[in-house]
């Protein structure tokens, strides 16, 4: 019995004296001014400004309205809270070896992304130098600011590395809203088609009163206004996004210009807010799903899934899906085609 008390205040002291070395002892090569590469209250943070070697910059601050980018734009959330679970996660995996750690330095000197990161009182918290891809695929090399050894850092669970989560391309960081209207605060929506002019329609709200408008001549053959359809279809422009963002792409303009319209699309809200997008359609690719089999409402010589747009006042041109987009392509008739009622509500 003595001689298992023992063993036992050994492996106690041998375990202290090895925690005491790792966590407490001032040579910590994992201390958090070497490694401290988490942030777990992501919630503090009120400011990220991130810089690359070739100058582009992305800030992105909190305010009373959410996350703004570069103080012009709203920030896509997936992009914000992309970046604080990586704060949240990240950890220390080793040092960078002594064969591998003059290339490293090198590398983060011409290349890392620096990630300077403030709290919601204005003071800087942490700035972290993100590199590349460490040896052997095993993590992302970083370096805290005021540290002498770069580290290899991983997000347990996650397998790549993640340079690609501090991108200081402003389109990733965009929010890719483009009609965000409840029903109750539009005042007129209109879908003019230029290539079939008999499909185009406008409805307006006037004092709780919706009009359906078209074509005279159409309008006045077709039956009744379905009022039901009209009112489901205002409420169809809240959280409509597109896909990303075209702007700076090579010969992205004459591209647009050579592209046949398909739609415009207006709305204006109840306060003047007025947002007026273009729609163009897109030459049929190796992706469309459309290559072997025909859509009934696509020409054959464009993409059935996704077209061109140009929005905000002509300052952005987007790619949209025609999945999100599809039941805003309505046409004229069909809010005159009779509809029996369900059998729930007679």
């Amino acid at each position: 019995m003595s001689k298992t008390l023992v063993y036992i205040a050994v492996l106690l002291v041998l375990g202290f004296g090895i925690y005491y070395f790792m966590v407490s002892g001032s040579n910590n090569p994992y201390s958090a001014s070497e490694a401290g590469f988490t942030i777990k209250d992501t919630g503090a943070i009120g400011k990220l400004f991130l810089v690359a070697g070739n100058g582009e910059s992305i800030l992105a601050e909190r305010t009373d309205s959410g996350w703004m980018v570069n103080k012009q734009y709203h920030a896509l959330p997936s992009a914000v809270s992309l970046v604080f679970r990586t704060l949240a996660s990240q950890s220390a995996l080793y040092p960078v070896t002594k064969a591998a750690y003059n290339n490293v330095i090198k590398s983060l000197a011409a290349d890392a992304i620096k990630v300077e990161i403030y709290g919601r009182d204005g003071k800087k918290m942490k700035v972290i130098y993100v590199g590349g891809v460490a040896v052997n695929n095993s993590g992302t090399n970083m370096l805290l600011e005021g540290a002498h050894t770069p580290y290899v850092v991983h997000v347990p669970g996650f397998s790549g590395y993640l340079t690609s989560r501090y991108s200081t391309q402003l389109t990733d960081w965009r929010d890719r809203t483009i009609f965000n209207m409840p029903a109750n605060e539009i005042k007129s929506v209109s879908v003019q088609y230029p290539d079939k002019p008999v499909n185009s329609f406008e409805i307006t709200r006037e004092s709780g009163k919706v009009e359906i408008k078209g074509d005279p001549e159409i309008t006045k053959t077709l039956d009744t206004p379905n009022m039901h359809r009209a009112d489901l279809f205002l409420g169809y422009f809240t959280n409509i996004n597109c896909e990303g963002y075209l702007n700076g792409l090579p010969d992205n303009d004459s591209t647009i210009r050579q592209a046949p319209k398909q739609s415009s699309i207006d709305i204006t809200g109840m306060h003047g807010q007025h947002q007026h997008v273009d729609i163009y359609w897109m030459a049929l690719n190796k992706r469309s799903k459309n290559v072997t089999t025909s859509d009934p409402d696509v020409p054959d010589d464009y993409d059935a899934d996704r077209l061109y747009a140009v929005v905000n006042n002509y300052k952005d041109t987007v790619m949209i899906q025609r999945f999100v987009f599809g039941r805003i392509f309505r046409k004229c008739f069909e809010f005159f085609q009779y509809e029996a009622p369900h059998p729930a509500n007679k």
